[in-house]
């Protein structure tokens, strides 16, 4: 195996000052051809991450600095050898005051987290992050105590019968043929195992084993043992365990009982200053003076910090053919960009004119996109339309918003459908439920303005003209 090396953060910091005096950006073409590597290799010393010692001793090499002074010797950290994360890696930022906020809350009384958003805003990668804080004191540095389920993989059953007795054989539970046969008796020790012993497990897209219910507004579990599991779970006179649950959409029999053991964290994109510490992590520049900088911050205002949709253009940008060229980029794609802004000016000044024919592609524009953010939405509008027709049909229509409007804006778009008033209350529940609205205040009337995030927009537009030509 060839031996690599791993930068430290002050080598990084050496090597940056030395490039900026040649006038290199951080994946320069000529350091990559004087030091005979990639940009993809340049791009993993810049993440910390390990690559191979001659390239690593080239790459210091090319801008005056001594590799050695530049190297972290220090071993790796036990969350990078023992635990692979799904989504949580070197290039996270931000969400500082949340992450201390809810490891505080999951080290005292919340037992049971529970992290709500649109698709790719995160919620993932900060489950992820909190067990990395959690690690040293909660789980007393013991990774075995950690267990992630993903309820996106359809290789393993999700059933809670399932669930259950793969948890208790990776805790080393014995089990009896009563236990496989009697669910009572496998529900009664996963609790107690729970209680009694501390660990941390973080259930992941919990949207997919949950159902959708016209009638009721809001998503049930498929099978309605888990639903016991949590109210148990959350009965428990003491617990020394914790739970932390991603989803779409919020869960909507977690008992409110037991409110002072649980709670609910609906999450938004990245702050501004975030945006650019993200393109700053993964390798282009945003210094002040930089050209880059007034077209990545654009960027990150079209997408309102999605942290999924920002990765993925800052990953296109720093490949062939742009090749960290931002000014590139956007003379090729800055249209996509300047649609949005000129949509949103005209909000501000035309007020609640519609803007049907607003041609959004933010979900699209490339192929990256298509595949690793337009996907992912269109699962969730599927997952829609087959639970609750009705809340699909209003997150349509109402994409000709180009702003926030009054809520009774938005149930005068069912009426074209003959939706009694409880049932646009349901479906507009069920939007709320499943995050795909946002309230951003109430007007002179009291009542809630509502608006869709540009990329729920950018697919609700598309959308919407599929349903209209369905419906001739």
């Amino acid at each position: 195996m060839a031996v690599t090396l791993r930068a430290s953060k002050e080598g990084l910091q050496k090597v940056d000052v030395a490039r900026k005096k040649k006038g290199w950006t951080k994946t320069e073409d000529a350091w990559c051809g004087l030091a005979l590597t990639s940009q993809a290799t340049l791009k993993r010393f810049w993440r910390s991450l390990p690559i191979e010692r001659d390239a690593f001793i080239n790459i210091c090499k090319e801008v005056g600095i001594n590799w050695e002074e530049v190297v972290d010797d220090a071993p790796p950290s036990p969350q990078n050898s023992t635990v692979e994360f799904f989504a949580y890696d070197n290039v996270w930022v931000g969400r500082e005051n949340l992450i201390t906020e809810l490891t505080r809350k999951v080290k005292e009384s919340c037992r049971l987290l529970i992290l709500v958003g649109i698709s790719g805003i995160g919620k993932t990668a900060l489950a992820e992050k909190l067990a990395v804080e959690l690690h040293p004191e909660f789980l007393q540095g013991d990774w075995s105590k950690f267990r992630q389920e993903n309820c996106d993989n359809q290789q393993e059953t999700r059933d809670f019968r399932s669930v259950a007795l793969r948890w208790l054989k990776k805790w080393g539970e014995s089990l009896t043929q009563d236990d496989y046969q009697d669910v009572e008796r496998l529900l009664y020790k996963l609790v107690n195992r729970l209680r009694q012993h501390r660990y941390l497990i973080i259930i992941d897209s919990l949207e997919n084993i949950l159902v959708g219910n016209e009638d009721e507004g809001w998503s049930d579990f498929q099978d309605e043992l888990w639903v016991r599991f949590f109210e148990q779970f959350l009965a428990a006179p003491e617990c020394q365990s914790r739970i932390i649950l991603t989803s779409q959409d919020f869960p909507g029999q977690i008992p409110e009982r037991y409110q002072n053991f649980w709670e609910s964290k609906p999450l938004t994109g990245l702050s501004k200053s975030e945006q650019l510490q993200l393109f700053e992590k993964t390798g282009l520049e945003v210094e002040e003076n930089s050209p880059n900088l007034p077209y990545l911050q654009r960027i990150g205002n079209a997408y309102e910090g999605h942290p999924l949709a920002l990765r993925v253009i800052a990953g296109e940008i720093g490949s062939k053919p742009f090749n960290g060229n931002v000014v590139a980029y956007w003379k090729r794609y800055g249209n996509e960009f300047e649609e949005v802004e000129k949509a949103i000016e005209e909000g501000k000044t035309q007020g609640t004119n519609a803007g049907k024919d607003d041609k959004f592609r933010l979900d699209r524009y490339t192929r990256l996109l298509r595949k690793k953010v337009k996907s992912r939405l269109n699962k969730t509008f599927f997952r829609l339309r087959k639970d609750a027709l009705n809340a699909y049909r209003l997150i349509c229509a109402t994409g000709i918003y180009r702003c926030e409007v009054p809520e009774s804006f938005w149930l005068t778009h069912l009426e074209e459908w003959s939706c009694s008033k409880d049932e646009q209350e349901v479906a507009l529940l069920t939007l709320r439920d499943r995050f795909l609205v946002e309230e951003v205040g109430v007007n002179e009337n009291g009542e809630f303005l509502l608006r869709q995030h540009n990329l729920i927009r950018s697919v609700s537009l598309e959308n919407s003209k599929r349903l209209d030509e369905e419906n001739g």
